[in-house]
C-alpha cells in the first residue's frame, strides 16, 4: 500500500473533497511533490545526511516559517529520531533566535540596487553548539541564509560546510531539502486557505 500523501495530511485533505479534486486536477505535481518528500525524508538509503540531521533541519526551516500543521509534524518526526530531548530543545531555541522577516540581500550595482535590504545574519549560539555538533550548526546556519538571503549565498558558504564535514552531494541534499520545505509550508498554507474559505 501506498504512503498517503503528506501534503494531504498536512492539510486536511480528505479523498473525494473539493480540495482533492482540486489537487486531482494537477495530478503529476501532485505525484512529484510526494516523490521529492520520500526521497528527501524516506530514502532507502540516507547516505550522507542521516534522518535525524534531516529532521533537525526540516524542524528548524518549517518552525522559522511560524507554527503550523507542517512545523508540528516535523518537530514530531526529529522527536522520533533524536537521541531524547536536547537535539529537539536546541532546535527550538535556535527556531526563536533565528525568526526574522526578510528576504533580504543586495543585488549587483544597478537598478536593482533599490531592492537591498539588510537583515539578522544568523549564528548558531555558542551554547548549544555542543548539543547541535558542527554539521548540524553549519547546516542550520546554510538553511537560514537559504531562507532570509538566498541572493547572498557564495562560495564561502559552501567552504564553511565543506569545513564542518559536509560532502558535495550532502550540501546539494540540504539545498534540496530547504527548498522543498519551503514549497510545501505555502502548498499547505494555502490549501488550508482555501479549505477554510470553503468552508
Amino acid at each position: 500500500m501506498a504512503p498517503k500523501d503528506i501534503i494531504d495530511t498536512l492539510a486536511g485533505i480528505e479523498p473525494g473533497s473539493t480540495l482533492d479534486a482540486i489537487r486531482a486536477r494537477r495530478l503529476q505535481a501532485r505525484e512529484n511533490a510526494q516523490k521529492s518528500y520520500l526521497a528527501l525524508f524516506e530514502p532507502v538509503d540516507a547516505g550522507d545526511i542521516s534522518l535525524t540531521e534531516r529532521a533537525a533541519v526540516a524542524a528548524f526551516v518549517t518552525g522559522l516559517h511560524g507554527e503550523s500543521p507542517v512545523s508540528a509534524f516535523y518537530r514530531d518526526k526529529l522527536a522520533a529520531n533524536a537521541d531524547g530531548a536536547p537535539l529537539l530543545d536546541a532546535i527550538n531555541a535556535e527556531i526563536e533566535r533565528g525568526k526574522t522577516s526578510g528576504p533580504y540581500g543586495a543585488y549587483p550595482a544597478g537598478p536593482l540596487s533599490i531592492e537591498n535590504k539588510a537583515g539578522l545574519i544568523y549564528r548558531v549560539s555558542a551554547e548549544r553548539k555542543p548539543v547541535l555538533g558542527a554539521r548540524l550548526v553549519a547546516a542550520l546556519e546554510h538553511a537560514h541564509l537559504l531562507v532570509f538571503h538566498p541572493r547572498d549565498a557564495a562560495s564561502a558558504d559552501m567552504k564553511a560546510l565543506l569545513a564542518a564535514g559536509w560532502s558535495a552531494t550532502g550540501i546539494v541534499t540540504l539545498s534540496q531539502l530547504v527548498a522543498f520545505l519551503s514549497f510545501q509550508v505555502r502548498v499547505v498554507s494555502g490549501l488550508r486557505t482555501l479549505a477554510a474559505a470553503s468552508a
